[in-house]
């Protein structure tokens, strides 16, 4: 069991993120610049070693975030476990492919995509100079980054270098790019022609729109109880749902599985924990977390709306509930580690009052009628 203390210092308020606009060897390019990297949780990706990370804790899968004016954009570059873009603010284009070509599509608040792992890709701020969106690395080791050859020759033309151990060389800054430094070779034009390419029709099941979120309404045990009500749309991976019937849009293994909750008006969810780490970012609302510590529960809101969203970092098999005190629907996004399903463990009282409401977990672990559930057990 954590201290107070201890679980203070997973709480990531969005004012409390400090960025780097170095983190990547594209900092000098006039087009991509300036690029504002966030580490949340791991340190993802950056090739600078001075990159902020709010929370170094190991989690299964990596939590950054991303802005840039209007206009800039992100090169191409690849990684070799998944990358989810999430969008909180404004409008981006999602680039792939560079095979020559780049494919595109383009996502607002709410939305996300996913990209296959080996293949190329870049964003564009297509919408406000502030936009900003929320990027889930699978795995604690993603394997780092391996950047095009026309970025790495864009780059080189403002004086900053590769080296093939991934060391970003300044020459404008006084350092030098020679023995025993050698340069990093990218992939050559033949080897990228031998990626797989990514139709439209193919990235257009990879994309979640909020619009098209599929809500279930008994995705908790505990959804049926008054003042609960809980709901889950699933975008990604097997989540927490206890929802038989839920099936994400994305179903390949990721490391992480991402849902969107929604807790209506005065609505809660009630005691029970998980055997998995589980990262909240609040979206929309105020939602008060309440975790069992070593002396009295330890509670804290996570706020989302228009200009901050909030994350906490909940550690594994800790009791937590969840509440929203206000009087409209809160929304936060769920990730929670791992490939597998995850089973919730409530309070023996959530169980009862379920019980009370005919409701009960069937053997498969998904919420069915009790007196069903109780007959096969006979």
């Amino acid at each position: 069991m954590f201290s107070i203390e201890e679980l203070q210092k997973r709480f990531i308020p969005f004012e409390s993120l400090r960025y780097s606009t170095e983190a990547f060897i594209d900092y000098r390019i006039p087009e991509c610049s300036p690029k504002y990297n966030y580490a949340l949780i791991g340190s993802g990706v950056s090739q600078n070693p001075s990159q902020p990370v709010s929370l170094r804790e190991k989690h299964g899968f990596q939590v950054g975030g991303v802005s840039m004016p209007h206009g800039k954009s992100n090169p191409a570059h690849m990684h070799f476990t998944c990358e989810v873009f999430m969008c909180v603010r404004g409008e981006w284009e999602i680039q792939w492919g560079f095979n020559p070509d780049a494919q595109s599509t383009r996502i607002s608040a709410g939305d996300m995509v996913s990209v296959p792992t080996w293949i190329y890709r870049g964003f564009k701020n297509v919408g406000a100079d502030d936009g900003f969106m929320f990027t889930t690395l699978g795995g604690d080791d993603t394997g780092g980054i391996l950047w095009g050859p026309t970025t790495l020759e864009a780059a080189a033309k403002q004086g900053v270098y590769l080296t093939d151990d991934y060391q970003i060389i300044d020459t404008l800054a006084g350092q030098k790019m020679q023995a025993p430094l050698k340069a990093l070779t990218p992939m050559s034009l033949q080897e990228i022609q031998q990626l797989r390419v990514w139709s439209l029709q193919e990235m257009a099941q990879r994309v979640v729109l909020k619009k098209n979120l599929q809500w279930s309404t008994h995705g908790f045990l505990d959804s049926i109880l008054t003042d609960h009500g809980a709901q889950l749309a699933p975008v990604l991976g097997l989540g927490i749902s206890q929802d038989r019937d839920t099936q994400a849009p994305i179903s390949n293994p990721h490391e992480v599985s991402i849902e969107w909750l929604r807790i209506p008006a005065h609505g809660q969810i009630g005691r029970h924990r998980l055997q998995e780490k589980q990262v909240v970012i609040g979206i929309e609302g105020v939602i008060e977390l309440e975790i069992d510590s070593m002396s009295t529960p330890y509670k804290q809101n996570i706020g989302g709306g228009d200009n901050a969203w909030d994350t906490y970092a909940i550690p594994a098999a800790v009791w937590r509930s969840f509440k929203n005190n206000s009087s409209k629907d809160c929304f936060a996004w769920l990730l929670t580690s791992g490939d597998h399903r995850k089973k919730i463990q409530w309070d023996d009282l959530i169980i009862e009052q379920a019980a009370a409401k005919n409701r009960a977990i069937d053997a498969n672990g998904y919420v069915a009628p009790k007196h069903y559930v109780d007959r096969s057990q006979r």
